[in-house]
């Protein structure tokens, strides 16, 4: 078996990473995408030419992120959509609300030396 090897490292962005892709007609859900990484990966799909659904907690800061992603980019495929994966309803909301097919899930988790926390079902 042979080494994976890529021309990006630490310092590589996602623009430059998605430089020269085409996902035009194809649809990306984005989770978390209304801040940090998860907004940059938005923006850089958004440029491939993808229709990107920002699946947010905050949908009032998940539009501000996609009318930012739609100025920059000039991709007019960008929506918000809540979603809460603490929360079963909400994870039932939106895939009821999905119509049509998903090419790309981006599961986008940028959380990092919190403290122990429970959900209602007792999931960590």
């Amino acid at each position: 078996m042979s080494a994976i090897t890529t021309p990006f490292g630490f310092s590589s962005t996602a623009a430059e990473v998605a430089e020269g892709i085409d996902l035009t007609a194809r649809r990306v859900v984005v989770t978390g995408a209304s801040s940090g990484l998860g907004a940059e990966t938005a923006r850089a799909l958004a440029t491939t030419g993808a229709a990107v659904t920002l699946a947010v907690r905050d949908v009032a800061a998940g539009e501000r992120v996609a009318k930012d992603i739609t100025e920059t980019t000039g991709n007019q495929e960008v929506r918000v959509a809540h979603l809460d994966l603490t929360d079963p309803a909400s994870v039932t909301a939106f895939t009821a609300a999905w119509q049509g097919p998903l090419q790309v899930l981006v599961n986008n988790a940028g959380v990092m030396a919190c403290p122990e926390q429970y959900t209602e079902q007792g999931w960590e």
